[in-house]
């Protein structure tokens, strides 16, 4: 539990009988109920006697959503107000859809005025509320193991939520393949000593934690520098992440996560960072930004120099967000719909990496149609620095963006304006996806893993940012040899995010072991 706050979770409901319930009869024991309930006349529900019952029945199975909504369309007892104190107004596959959200970590701190407005952000019922809060947590990784590649370090979040970190490491990267499962030879940032940790985000020169009581805790020159005294002791400097490209006697380099003072009133879930931009996903689904750029605006401009989040505005005000995700200067964001997923996008648009069809660029979030063209229902997004991916619900995968290299997987490196599935994927389902700088991975349900994009980079340091990509370009997807572990499944990957060093990856296993690795070629050393 975080240390740093006091906030206390909505207390849990105990539902009763309302003595007031002007029509009771519905609800008296029969004989027929009570001796042979398979046997009762024609129209009669026999646990419609006992609806306390039946509601810890439906809590305790876990029904789903749609289960909940289905016993509504078939049955009137379950659209009927249950009479059970104090949501005697309720119907109650309501009532246990709300039972349910209770226990779920993020809805179970939220006060009751804070639930009904996501109620109505969800689309006014519970049960979407239930299907919002399931699709957000088929996102996260609480409770698992998790990892962040960032530019030149890199950020490992235990399952009990403790924060290890390792880097900086020169160029070319040069990363053993090797386990890192022993966390005594990475170094643990012992100022959250505490505060349980349950997403990290990392890029060059930025890293940021959220807690799970839904504080944020950044080292970022800049965003963390206020606080200093809230929680977060500034002993021991250097036990956090030397940032690449800082100089360590700087004074504006954070080595210690700081508490965010700017976002202590919003509960977050989620941190997406980019190079020119930060975003934070609220319980709530609202998606607060800010540019670090006076070319990139996102229609609430702040100055360069005033790292303050602001709510999006525009198509997303009135829309709960589920994943938010930040490449160089976009930022992407997965919504929920009573009907589906959709994807938004804003932020610059050359190489057509907003998704729309054009160049232009988005100041406001805007709906990517071309999945609904597609026949796609988007259930993750991932956010590379000039290219997007996309997970479709049946296993496919979506790419577009600029395609140096092949990272779009399409067979050309031409840019791509419109999101198009990927073909030549094998016969197992998609069910995680990463992009990069030039590079995707995706990983399978059968244990395979297929790559598309730059394998390895001949970097020269003296020429120009745009012609330093010398790549062996994988056009198509390729099945992935090199990641084959003995004895191990792969389930996570992680890419670092810069577009100015050689890449690198993080994997996790279905064992809880982390691996780490240079990008290469098959069969290289």
């Amino acid at each position: 539990m975080d240390m740093a706050t006091n906030r206390t979770p909505s207390p849990s409901i105990i539902h009763q009988l309302n003595p007031d319930a002007t029509d009771t009869s519905s609800l008296q024991p029969q004989s027929e109920v009570c001796h042979s309930p398979w046997h009762s006349p024609p129209g009669v529900f026999p646990l419609a006697s006992i609806p306390s019952l039946l509601l810890h029945m439906l809590t305790s199975c876990n029904f789903k959503p749609v289960d909940l909504a289905h016993l509504e369309a078939t049955c009137s007892f379950f659209r009927k107000s249950t009479d059970l104190i104090p949501e005697f107004e309720l119907s109650i596959c309501e009532v246990a859809a709300l039972e349910m959200c209770r226990k779920r970590s993020m809805f179970k701190w939220m006060s009751r005025k804070e639930g009904e407005e996501l109620k109505e952000r969800s689309g006014g019922s519970w049960k979407l509320v239930l299907m919002y809060l399931l699709a957000r947590e088929g996102l996260m990784r609480t409770g698992k193991l998790q990892a962040a590649a960032g530019g030149s370090h890199n950020v490992i979040v235990t399952a009990s939520g403790d924060v290890y970190t390792f880097g900086k490491i020169d160029r070319p990267l040069q990363l053993m393949y090797s386990a890192t499962t022993d966390f005594s030879l990475l170094q643990k940032i012992s100022s959250l000593e505490g505060i349980r940790i349950i997403q990290a985000a990392a890029s060059p020169g930025k890293t940021i934690l959220v807690s799970d009581s839904g504080q944020v805790y950044a080292c970022v020159p800049g965003i963390s520098q206020q606080g200093q005294n809230e929680g977060i002791s500034q002993q021991g400097q250097n036990e956090g992440i030397s940032q690449q490209g800082q100089d360590e006697e700087d004074e504006s380099t954070v080595m210690v996560p700081i508490i965010v003072d700017n976002l202590k009133e919003i509960f977050v879930v989620q941190v997406a960072v980019g190079v020119f931009l930060i975003a934070f996903l609220s319980r709530e689904g609202r998606v607060y930004a800010f540019s670090c750029s006076d070319e990139l605006e996102l229609g609430h401009q702040n100055h360069p120099e005033v790292m303050e989040p602001r709510p999006l505005t525009g198509e997303l005000e009135n829309i709960p967000v589920v994943q938010i995700g930040a490449g160089h200067c976009y930022l992407l964001a997965l919504a929920f719909h009573p009907n589906g997923m959709s994807v938004y996008s804003l932020g610059c648009g050359e190489g057509g990496k907003l998704g729309h069809g054009s160049i232009s660029s988005e100041k406001l979030p805007r709906l990517i149609n071309q999945f609904q063209i597609l026949k796609v229902q988007p259930i993750a997004i991932s956010a590379g620095i000039w290219h997007a991916a996309v997970l479709g619900q049946n296993g496919e995968v979506c790419t577009w963006g600029w395609g140096n290299c092949g990272c779009l997987g399409n067979g050309d490196e031409d840019f791509q304006a419109v999101p198009n599935i990927v073909q030549g994927l094998g016969v197992g389902k998609a069910i995680h996806i990463a992009t990069g700088n030039l590079s995707t991975f995706v990983v399978l349900d059968n244990g395979q893993i297929y790559y598309f994009g730059a394998e390895r980079y001949e970097i020269d340091d003296d020429a120009p940012l745009e012609s330093i990509y010398m790549a062996n370009a994988v056009l198509k997807p390729k099945l992935v040899s090199y990641l084959k572990l003995p004895g191990e499944k792969i389930v996570h990957i992680s890419l670092a995010k810069s577009d100015e060093e050689f890449d690198h990856i993080i994997v996790l296993t279905e064992s809880e072991n982390v691996y780490t690795l240079r990008m290469a070629i098959d069969g290289e050393d």
